[in-house]
């Protein structure tokens, strides 16, 4: 009975210790996805900027809070100022809206605008509530005029209400390795009693991402007008991009501006001249046409390439 007692206790003792040494283990592995792209999730990323550093430079005189310039192709960072610091990018959170959307949805998809999506405030496309749109339509409203209503709808629309969107774009952020991120609705409007905040860094990786990925996001924000026909659905629209520099600047093809009285002046923007690709993005500036102006100046001579650009200048 005794031997019997001591090795049922030895066989107790291993199997605890097995367990403790496996939780050990387990505990010792990160939660955090692979951000160079093994994660599990449908969302990967492969491309960042290669450095996290304040890369300033004495030519460049930025008044905007935070601010990257980077190669596009390689992820070398040309210029950066606080590209860490958390800001609220306005409605350069659209960005992730839109590439939420993309991974969620089909253009040929129909929503219709609610009585909250309606009354959202502030810029908008112009929707009526029992409006039914395409999420195509959509799209092109939330990104061209930056429409909170038009955003609203397709949160609502995508996965019913907008929280549940909403936790969608923090989860998307999070597969992509983006920690310093946190979404608190679709549109990007300053809400009261709560913080919604990214960085330049951050945002240059989402950019890069949807830009990347999804071949109608860069023909949508690339887009300086759009008429959307009345149909049986909704109204007629004419939208007109808001973002600066796309038909003045040489080489640009959008993204997204952004402005709230919490942000600030923001703008996402993408150009390429020569052989060279660069985005760059402003957060928080008293002038975020000049001083994105000033930023692609700097990253074209960097490579040798000098972009004329009269209608500027006069």
């Amino acid at each position: 009975m005794g031997r019997v007692i001591s090795v049922f206790l030895i066989a107790a003792v291993a199997v605890f210790g097995f367990l403790f040494f496996k939780k050990d283990i387990v505990s010792l592995q990160s939660p955090a996805p692979d951000v160079y792209g093994t994660s599990k999730s449908n969302i990967s990323n492969d491309w960042f900027p290669k450095s996290k550093n304040s890369k300033n430079t004495d030519s460049l005189n930025i008044s905007a809070k935070s601010a990257i310039l980077v190669d596009y192709d390689t992820g070398e960072v040309i210029y950066a100022k606080n590209p860490l610091e958390r800001l609220p990018a306005a409605s350069t959170i659209k960005i992730m809206t839109a590439l939420v959307t993309l991974e969620n949805a089909k253009l040929s998809d129909k929503f219709t605008v609610s009585e909250r999506a309606a009354k959202i405030g502030e810029n908008a496309m112009g929707l009526t509530q029992g409006e039914t749109l395409t999420l195509e339509e959509l799209l092109y409203g939330a990104m061209l005029v930056s429409g909170n209503d038009a955003a609203v709808t397709i949160a609502e629309g995508v996965f019913r209400f907008e929280d549940a969107f909403v936790e969608k774009m923090n989860r998307t952020a999070g597969d992509m390795g983006l920690f310093d991120t946190k979404f608190v609705n679709a549109s990007g409007l300053d809400d009261d009693g709560k913080v919604q905040y990214t960085t330049a860094f951050d945002l240059a990786t989402i950019a890069r991402f949807a830009w990347e990925k999804y071949p109608v996001f860069r023909k949508i924000v690339s887009t300086y007008t759009r008429t959307i026909d009345a149909n049986y659905g909704h109204k007629a629209f004419e939208l007109y991009n808001d973002t600066n520099l796309l038909i003045t600047y040489p080489g640009v093809r959008g993204i997204k501006p952004g402005f709230t009285w919490d942000a600030g002046w923001c703008l996402v923007t993408y150009a390429e001249n020569g052989d060279k690709k660069l985005l760059a993005v402003i957060l928080g500036s008293d002038d975020r046409r000049g001083e994105m102006i000033a930023l692609l100046d700097y990253g074209f001579a960097k490579f040798g390439i000098k972009v004329d650009h009269p209608d500027l200048d006069l």
